[in-house]
């Protein structure tokens, strides 16, 4: 692993199939209430990989698990790093490509946070959620989740 972050990361929204989003807040940030996010610990690391690694490293949840759908939405965020963030990046880095995926997740999920990374969990509606985020490209993650989810079956006689 490098010294310096790797400028590629992974916003992962969870959810439950009734579209319920898991924000997490982050320590020392009172309002910074987000999705599972993290970058790759090595350049190869293929996007699939860091997102699993990083939804069980902070929510202790196995993405590969029975009952668990992970989905590559197969689109990327770029943007500037925030500055009291860059220095945690080589001299010269100043933008991060972020890979968007979703994991549907059994309702009643049990979460077990990082305590060095966050310090709350919750879960709301995927539009509250969107409210919620400190991050717009989270928001708008939010706000998409409808499009990248299946539908519940239809229950009732067939026509």
């Amino acid at each position: 692993m490098s010294a310096y972050k790797i400028p590629e990361s992974v916003l992962v929204v969870i959810h439950t199939p009734a579209l319920e989003v898991l924000l997490i807040r982050r320590t020392g940030d009172a309002d910074h209430w987000q999705s599972v996010t993290g970058s790759k610990d090595w350049l190869d690391e293929p996007f699939e990989d860091t997102a699993v690694r990083e939804v069980r490293e902070e929510t202790g949840i196995d993405a590969r698990a029975p009952g668990c759908v992970l989905t590559d939405w197969a689109l990327e965020n770029v943007y500037d790093i925030w500055p009291q963030w860059l220095h945690r990046y080589a001299p010269g880095v100043v933008r991060n490509r972020e890979r968007l995926f979703g994991l549907q997740v059994p309702a009643g999920q049990p979460i077990t946070l990082n305590p060095r990374e966050h310090v709350r969990w919750r879960w709301l509606p995927w539009r509250e959620a969107a409210l919620a985020c400190f991050s717009p490209s989270n928001a708008e993650a939010c706000l998409m989740l409808p499009r990248f989810t299946q539908p519940p079956p239809a229950h009732g006689p067939e026509a």
